[in-house]
């Protein structure tokens, strides 16, 4: 089924069928109409003669300086090529035709002003497998203006862009709302492998279950944790740690005891940044602003997204949290005195052998880079304004973005060794049942790494494991569910 582009409805799962599955992409008759409409007021504008940035004026500190009807081609072509100022590696192909699929949808919205034909050409770039090279750095998170420029230059050299279509195509922030959407796509699915990893430490912990007591949900409502609960008793469902005795401490260390709350606390952050990113995906985020209505063009500053920047903050600070929680639980199950298992999960207690002992020190060094990418970066302060002071402000929105998908890869690598973990302490425990989520990842990933018995040597690459996690096969399926398409 295409994505139909109207300016109003894009979400999360069609941005991720477009990017990732090379999913079709058309425009709504309406939109179309829309554009046409919007069109009209810019050429209405320039008939009259009326002052407007970018359209009728040079940009930034040349705000001051008209532009002439007869002028506008040229203006045009060097604005672009004066921000073809990006640096850096260049951006994943999934992540350029997120920004084109982005850009689009903002044009068809009818508020940007530029001739239908500029959307149909993204439209028919996507459908081609057409994908400029679009380079990673140089936005400040107010308008991804260096690699809007990048792309626009790949899919319009040789057109001449028309008055105010310049300016249309470089200022917004598709680029950075892009790179989140693709981001939280992939937390959703590590999420849901989180549950399922901590799910598999508490049967390898002999852990008390009263800490997914419903009650707990009932006298502290929060969404987040309530979902969680429910996603950990469906996990466990009929596993012998519910059996009366099993249990082996009244209350264990606060990283096993406090995992609906943790991974509750992202649940609702992450569902606050996506209704951010929700709202951005069909918002304007350009400047000027057209208004059809109004027969007129406003001056505006929808390109600062620090709505969703704060919001992807917000959301590494909690993931560290989980992520360190994962860790400490790994950790520990590594450890004799506190599991009652051998040390370092060997086969038996007295080998000089480390075992698995080793994979502490990476799960150690992984939780620490991500923690270290947690550091909110969108009170971010320009060290000197330009433009005669005017861009005296910045949201490092694209920073946001991609510390949160490095913490993301940071994680999914963790978890798989936690997984790892969890099936050799399950399989030294031997409990007499499995939860019906903890026995379909037990297999998993047994199918993957076998138990490492006496003389056995670590198997060396995880990414198997790792892999299951990017394709959510652990998630349960009340998590797949509820997720549909989305990641």
């Amino acid at each position: 089924m295409n994505v139909v582009l109207d300016g109003s409805s894009l979400t999360l799962v069609d941005v991720v069928r477009v990017a990732r599955e090379g999913a079709a992409v058309e425009l709504a008759p309406a939109a179309v109409e829309r554009m046409r409409e919007a069109h009209a007021v810019v050429e209405r504008a320039l008939e009259r003669g009326d002052v407007v940035y970018g359209l009728t004026t040079g940009v930034g500190a040349r705000k001051k300086v008209g532009v002439t009807a007869e002028q506008s081609p040229a203006f045009n072509r060097a604005l672009v090529a004066n921000h073809l100022v990006g640096t850096g590696p260049d951006a994943p192909r999934e992540v350029v035709r997120a920004t084109m699929l982005r850009v689009a949808n903002a044009l068809v919205k009818g508020t940007a002003g530029v001739r239908p034909e500029i959307a149909e050409r993204i439209v028919t770039a996507l459908n081609a497998r057409e994908h400029p090279r679009v380079r990673l750095l140089g936005s400040l998170g107010q308008a991804d203006l260096p690699q809007h420029a990048d792309l626009t230059h790949g899919l319009f050299e040789g057109v001449e862009l028309q008055a105010k279509e310049g300016i249309a195509l470089l200022n917004s922030n598709a680029f950075s709302t892009a790179l989140a959407a693709l981001a939280l796509a992939d937390l959703g699915r590590l999420l849901s492998s989180l549950d399922v990893a901590g799910a598999l430490d508490l049967e390898a912990f002999a852990a008390n279950l009263t800490l997914l007591h419903p009650a707990i949900g009932e006298v502290r409502p929060y969404p987040g944790i309530v979902e969680s609960l429910a996603g950990l008793r469906e996990l466990l469902e009929g596993s012998s740690l519910w059996d009366p005795g099993v249990a082996r401490n009244l209350q264990d260390p606060l990283s096993f005891r406090c995992l609906p709350q943790v991974h509750g606390a992202v649940r609702d952050v992450l569902a606050f940044a996506q209704g951010h990113l929700e709202i951005e995906l069909n918002a304007s985020q350009e400047n000027p602003l057209v208004l059809p209505a109004e027969d007129r063009i406003v001056s505006v500053a929808n390109f600062d997204i620090l709505p969703l920047a704060s919001a992807l903050d917000f959301l590494r600070i909690v993931l560290a949290s989980a992520l360190t929680c994962a860790c400490e639980r790994t950790e520990k199950l590594l450890q004799g005195p506190l599991t009652g298992l051998p040390d370092g999960l060997a086969p038996r207690q007295g080998l000089a052998e480390n075992s698995l002992g080793e994979l502490g020190v990476t799960a150690q060094a992984l939780t620490a880079e991500a923690r270290l990418l947690a550091h909110p970066v969108s009170f971010e302060t320009v060290t000197s304004t330009h433009a005669e002071g005017i861009e005296d402000r910045m949201t490092m929105a694209p920073l946001a973005a991609r510390r949160l998908g490095e913490m993301v890869r940071l994680g999914e690598a963790l978890v798989a060794i936690e997984l790892v973990i969890g099936c050799q302490a399950v399989d030294l425990r031997r409990p007499a049942r499995l939860g019906a989520g903890t026995l379909v990842a037990h297999e998993r990933v047994r199918e993957l790494v076998p138990f490492l018995g006496e003389g056995d040597t670590l198997t060396p690459d995880l990414e198997p494991v790792r892999d299951l996690i990017r394709t959510g096969a652990l998630a349960p399926r009340r998590a797949n569910r509820r997720r549909g398409e989305a990641s």
